[in-house]
């Protein structure tokens, strides 16, 4: 079902407001539904409140997972209009990070983008204390870009992927959502897009 994030046509036949989930930065949403509207799903910003715009026809269970998909939609258009944190700001993200979730016992010697790593979307040498970041994550909703430091930043306190590094992870509330996000993404890279789903 194309999307188009920034399409407002349609009368809406019957509205719902709910409390969005934690920090998408918005204190409300309200779901607009439309007798119009047949297969688009756009959403977009009201004030402090984010509206989404959907088929009547949909059910509730496509409803709960469309007002995910636009929140994260808009949070990625968003961020794609704020500047790029640096090496720098990257760094003292981390130590941030590693302090609230870690008791600031991961500690990076350095943590910097890099335009090589097209496979992964981070990665750590916990001899060298280093960390790099995929220029991927660039534009991407914050929480992703602080989960895959948080991963790496992980690795520095437990090398492999086995339980214990995983434990570390369950402290970071939003991991699954990161990681369902991240999966979205390579996924729509190995889709073939048709014409009107491009430029969502």
């Amino acid at each position: 079902m194309p999307a188009d994030p920034l399409h407002r046509a349609g009368n809406p036949q019957r509205s719902t407001t709910s409390q969005p989930p934690s920090g998408s930065g918005a204190s409300a949403i309200e779901v607009r539904r439309s007798a119009r509207r047949r297969r688009t799903v756009s959403a977009y910003r009201e004030g402090d409140r984010t509206v989404v715009l959907i088929p009547a026809r949909m059910s509730e269970a496509e409803e709960q997972r469309w007002v995910t998909v636009m929140l994260d939609k808009l949070a990625a258009q968003e961020s794609k209009h704020k500047r790029v944190p640096g090496d720098t700001e990257l760094a003292e993200r981390a130590d941030q990070l590693s302090a609230q979730y870690f008791d600031g016992r991961a500690r990076p010697t350095s943590v910097r983008w890099v335009t090589n790593q097209n496979t992964r979307w981070g990665s750590c040498t916990p001899a060298e204390g280093s960390i790099r970041l995929s220029h991927r994550l660039q534009g991407m909703p914050e929480y992703v870009v602080d989960y895959v430091l948080l991963h790496e930043l992980a690795h520095l306190l437990v090398p492999g992927h086995g339980p214990r590094f995983w434990r570390l992870l369950d402290a970071y509330p939003r991991t699954e959502r990161a990681r369902g996000y991240l999966e979205g993404v390579v996924a729509a890279d190995r889709l073939p897009h048709p014409p009107s789903a491009r430029g969502d």
